[in-house]
């Protein structure tokens, strides 16, 4: 993609206050509240001091990837009440057209053993003809093509998760999706993971990203992707034997145990010891994976299973328990007051404020704790309460790279198939999709994603976008503005304010932007004159580029 010759000061002056400025940095004063222990029938919006547009922008910036033209007025029709409560609900929502366009994505309804089949990794023969020079690339590809590479299955999970966020109506579920999967990171460039994952995706995170969570953190725990991912996979008991020649595995791998409490449940400062990992560690050797270049499935062995007694955070295990071991600190853990305290936290971050209240942290606990960990009931509380709805809360998060691009093509009333070249966009800003290394995933604090490259990256994807740059990605710019006289200059950015940040800019941006309008790369004509075919596609792009809508 070509750089931007929009001049950098422009570029700066209009982002660089992203991070600063008034409700950057989090919610207001929190109020009491007593939330139900269950989703009420009727869900009801707190008193505010947003207007109600501002609270539908809110709340559709927050629980998805921001409005659509005509998304405001439809939610206004509905009511906001009965909006939050569908997208609790996201199955009483039909959503033909993304499982329309899903379809075409092969890969996403195969097993791990038919994309092992299907995928494999290239002969290593092939591979080493190609280095020692004795077969073209060209001649490579035709033995081996680009359909048939593991590339594919990750190209393809890309591609889904930017028409599912760009497209569908069930957007607090993608939302939700994207979260958990960031909170369970597993990275598909370790190994046999990137034929696991598309499995990790469709049957450990999404069917639970709503629902208890004690069955999200055991589906992952079980799940062949995060036990390779984390190497409990090899992890046995300290005295097993191994196979002859000192091949396999040498012993207890603590991994998935520190990870598990220090990331997936209590927090760093939830309480647990050294020793507490290491006993976790046994508890969890035996759950390993059956053939993981080949089958790819779950399996409990017994005889490399640590069978002695454990305490863990003070609780007894006693002897023999085989797997029943792992399920009972899935069990203690998902129950545990730290593990409340450190999810609810982590949603509230996500929803309100990268510093989120304390009282509504508190809250959202308790809730957690009332109803057995109930996801959706803990959104309830988090969704409806004061401090979301607070004027500190309103545009105070930064989007990330993804959430920027899904919400951008969403603006301007784009469609997406998704594609390689979008879904590398979002990796050149910053967050490339699937690949996060470390298993802390990728942050959620403003400071992550500001500095001047990333900007500058922002807005060479907005003039992409607008210029139609993306194959699978089209937009009809057009269509936004709407009637009017396409070389007035003035007029058309007063049209893409109202319809790309629905005319909240500062004083500061609109300024900035009205300054441009004399310039070349602006108007295609002589500087000084403002009515001569104004370059609709640019001044887009800049709109893109405010800060207004970096934030959500």
């Amino acid at each position: 993609m070509p750089r931007s010759r929009l001049p950098v000061v422009l570029i700066l002056s209009l982002v660089l206050g992203v991070v600063g400025g008034p409700g950057a940095r989090g919610a207001s004063a929190p109020r009491p509240s007593s939330p139900s222990s269950t989703v009420p029938l009727s869900l009801s919006v707190p008193p505010s001091p947003l207007t109600e547009e501002q609270k539908i922008l809110h709340v559709l910036n927050r629980l998805g990837y921001g409005p659509r033209p005509g998304d405001v007025e439809r939610v206004k029709a509905m009511g906001l009440p009965a909006y939050l409560r569908q997208q609790l609900y996201p199955e009483t929502i039909p959503d033909h057209e993304v499982e329309r366009q899903l379809k075409g994505l092969l890969t996403l309804s195969m097993t791990t053993s038919e994309l092992v089949r299907e995928f494999p990794q290239p002969d290593p023969k092939l591979l080493k003809k190609v280095g020692d020079g004795e077969m073209s690339r060209a001649e490579a590809m035709e033995v081996f093509p680009a359909e048939k590479r593991p590339v594919r299955i990750v190209g393809e999970l890309q591609s889904a998760k930017l028409i599912r966020a760009v497209e569908s109506e069930r957007q607090l579920q993608e939302s939700m999706v994207d979260f958990w999967f960031n909170h369970f990171n597993v990275f598909a460039g370790k190994g046999a993971v990137k034929w696991m994952l598309v499995s990790y995706e469709r049957d450990a995170i999404r069917p639970h990203a709503l629902g208890k969570f004690k069955d999200l953190l055991l589906a992952t725990a079980r799940h062949p992707a995060m036990l390779f991912y984390l190497d409990n996979w090899m992890s046995v008991r300290n005295d097993f034997p191994g196979r002859p020649g000192g091949k396999g595995p040498k012993g207890l791998n603590e991994n998935y145990a520190r990870e598990l409490m220090e990331l997936h449940t209590l927090g760093v400062d939830g309480g647990y010891t050294q020793k507490d990992v290491v006993e976790v560690a046994r508890c969890f050797t035996g759950w390993t994976i059956n053939q993981p270049r080949n089958d790819g499935s779950f399996v409990f062995r017994t005889g490399a299973h640590d069978e002695g007694d454990k305490v863990v955070l003070g609780h007894r295990i006693p002897a023999g328990g085989g797997q029943s071991d792992g399920d009972r600190v899935i069990e203690l853990l998902a129950r545990h007051p730290s593990t409340a305290t450190f999810i609810a936290t982590k949603l509230a971050r996500r929803f309100v404020a990268d510093e989120p209240p304390p009282a509504l942290v508190a809250r959202a606990a308790d809730t957690f704790t009332r109803t057995d960990g109930d996801i959706r009931a803990v959104l309830a509380t988090i969704v409806t309460s004061p401090e979301f709805f607070s004027a500190g809360a309103y545009r105070a998060k930064i989007k990330k790279p993804f959430d920027l691009v899904a919400s951008a093509v969403r603006a301007v009333g784009g469609r997406t198939s998704g594609g390689p070249s979008l879904a590398r966009t979002v990796g050149q800003i910053g967050e490339p999709l699937y690949a996060s290394q470390p298993p802390t995933g990728y942050p959620d604090r403003a400071e992550a994603w500001v500095s001047t490259g990333a900007l500058l990256s922002r807005m060479n994807f907005a003039l992409g976008l607008t210029a139609n740059r993306y194959p699978g990605t089209r937009v009809d710019l057009g269509r936004l503005v709407g009637a009017g006289d396409p070389r007035d200059s003035p007029e058309l950015l007063d049209r893409l304010l109202a319809g790309l940040v629905h005319d909240r800019v500062s004083v500061e941006t609109r300024e900035a932007l009205l300054r441009q309008l004399t310039d070349p790369e602006i108007t295609r004509g002589p500087r000084g004159d403002r009515t001569i075919n104004p370059d609709l596609e640019k001044l887009a792009a800049l709109v893109l580029g405010s800060p207004e809508f970096q934030r959500r």
